[in-house]
C-alpha cells in the first residue's frame, strides 16, 4: 500500500481554487471504483486561527492511497485523469507529488 500527497497550487482566486474541486467532485465517485484505489480525498486547509498553522489559500492536497504503484500509474493513465487534467490546465499552476509508505 503507498500513500499519495499531490500538492497542487493554483492561480490566486478563490474561483481558480473552486474550478479545480468541482472537477475533482466529477470524477471522485469513478476514482474509488479504480482497481487498487483505497481512498481519494481533496483536502484545503481548515482556517483553525491557531498561531502555530500555516494556512495556503490557493492549495489543494489530494490525499490517496493506491494498492501499488502500478494501480498509481494506471489511474494517471485513465481516460477521465486525462481530461481533468485538460479541465484544470488554466487553474493549476503546479503540481507536487509524493510517494510515501509506511516507515516502521
Amino acid at each position: 500500500m503507498i500513500t499519495v500527497i499531490a500538492d497542487i497550487r493554483t492561480r490566486p482566486g478563490q474561483h481558480h481554487r473552486q474550478a479545480v474541486l468541482d472537477a475533482f467532485a466529477g470524477i471522485i465517485p469513478t476514482v474509488l471504483q479504480e482497481a487498487g484505489c483505497h481512498g481519494y480525498t481533496p483536502l484545503v486547509d481548515n482556517n483553525a486561527g491557531v498561531e502555530f498553522q500555516t494556512c495556503v489559500p490557493d492549495a489543494i492536497t489530494m490525499l490517496e492511497h493506491w494498492e501499488s504503484i502500478e494501480h498509481l500509474q494506471a489511474h494517471i493513465a485513465t481516460p477521465h485523469m486525462q481530461a481533468w487534467s485538460a479541465e484544470v490546465k488554466e487553474h493549476v499552476l503546479e503540481t507536487r507529488i509524493r510517494i510515501l509508505e509506511v516507515a516502521l
